[in-house]
C-alpha cells in the first residue's frame, strides 16, 4: 500500500510535506519574526476557526506584519489544504512569517512575508492518558515576558521563553511548568491556559498577567458559565493554586488537560475533580459542532451566506 505524503501550502503553492521549504534567510526563521496558529479541526468541523484567524490577523498588525492574504483567501487557502490531504480530524498549523531578508534585523528589507499551512492527522482521542490521569508541574524560574516587551499576547514565532520553562520541567522529571509573571502572579504554563477551581467557583489568570488570550481557554469560559458556574478572571498567586480545590490547563492541542500536583503539591486529592471532569465531557460535545466551527466540506455555504 502506497501512503500519499501530505501537502504543504507555501505563498500559492502546495508542496509534498518533504520538499515544502522557505528561503534560510527568512525573517522568522532567522529572527522569530512573525505570527502563527494552532487550530484543530473535528469531523470535518474547524473549530472556532474566525476566533483563530480573527487573533491571527490581530498578532500581525502589532508587529506591523501586513498578511499578504485577506482573511477570505486565507480561509479558503486552509480548507483547500485539508481537503488535498483528505482530513476530517486535523491539527493546523498556520504561519505568516516577516518574509525572506538579509542578516540585518530591519525588517523592511523583507519584502514579502510568507504564509504557510500545514495540516496534518491528529485523533480525537489525542493525549487520553494525560487527560484520565492528571499532570504535575513545576513552578518555573523563567518568569513570563512583560507585556510591555515581546508579550504573549501576540502569538508570535518567538517562543523561546516557553521552552527554557519547559526545559527546566523535563530536567526534574515534570510534565510542563507553570511560569509566573513579573509581579510573582501565576501567568499560564508554558503552551497553555491555567484554570482553577475553588469552592464551586473557577478562576484564570487575566491577560495583564503576561498570558495568550487562548481561544479555547474563551470557549472553557464560556462553557464554564453554560453549565451554571461562575468562571472570573483574577490575579492568582502560586498559593492560590496549590490550595486549590481542582485545577486544569486549556489549549488548542491539549484541549483540556488536569492539573492533579504541582511542585510537588497535590491539587485537592490528587485525582481528576468533578468539575474538571464535567467540563472536559462539555467540551467533547461542541468541538465538532458547526456552531463553533467551520465546516470544511460545505464552505461555500457558509462563507457566501
Amino acid at each position: 500500500m502506497v501512503v500519499k505524503e501530505p501537502v504543504v501550502y507555501v505563498d500559492g503553492e502546495w508542496f509534498p510535506k518533504s520538499r515544502a521549504s522557505i528561503s534560510v534567510y527568512d525573517h522568522g526563521l532567522l529572527y522569530g519574526d512573525g505570527v502563527f496558529e494552532g487550530i484543530r479541526a473535528y469531523n470535518g468541523v474547524i473549530f472556532r476557526f474566525k476566533e483563530h484567524l480573527e487573533r491571527l490577523y490581530s498578532s500581525a498588525k502589532s508587529i506591523k506584519l501586513q498578511i499578504p492574504l485577506p482573511p477570505d483567501v486565507m480561509t479558503r487557502a486552509v480548507v483547500e489544504t485539508i481537503k488535498r490531504n483528505g482530513l476530517k480530524d486535523a491539527y493546523i498549523r498556520l504561519v505568516v512569517t516577516r518574509g525572506m531578508g538579509d542578516l540585518g534585523v530591519d525588517p523592511r528589507k523583507c519584502r514579502k512575508p510568507s504564509v504557510i499551512i500545514i495540516t496534518e492527522p491528529v485523533d480525537p482521542s489525542f493525549g487520553t492518558i494525560a487527560k484520565q490521569r492528571g499532570i504535575s508541574v513545576i513552578i518555573s524560574s523563567v518568569r513570563r515576558d512583560a507585556v510591555d516587551a515581546t508579550t504573549h499576547e501576540i502569538k508570535s514565532l518567538n517562543y523561546l521563553n516557553s521552552v527554557l520553562a519547559k526545559l527546566e520541567a523535563v530536567d526534574v522529571g515534570a510534565d510542563d511548568a507553570l511560569m509566573l509573571d513579573r509581579s510573582g502572579f501565576v501567568s499560564e504554563a508554558t503552551t497553555t491556559n491555567l484554570f482553577i477551581v475553588k469552592y464551586g467557583e473557577i478562576f484564570t489568570p487575566p491577560s495583564t498577567s503576561g498570558i495568550l488570550p487562548g481561544v479555547t481557554r474563551r470557549r472553557i469560559i464560556k462553557l464554564g458559565r453554560e453549565l451554571g458556574y461562575t468562571v472570573t478572571e483574577k490575579g492568582l498567586t502560586p498559593y492560590d493554586v496549590t490550595n486549590a480545590d481542582e485545577a486544569f490547563l486549556t489549549g488548542t492541542l491539549s484541549e483540556i488537560v488536569p492539573l492533579v500536583k504541582v511542585k510537588g503539591i497535590e491539587i485537592g486529592d490528587g485525582k481528576v475533580g468533578p468539575i474538571t471532569r464535567q467540563i472536559m465531557e462539555a467540551f467533547v460535545k461542541i468541538r465538532s459542532d458547526p456552531k463553533d466551527g467551520l465546516p470544511v466540506y460545505q464552505e461555500e455555504r457558509v462563507l457566501t451566506r
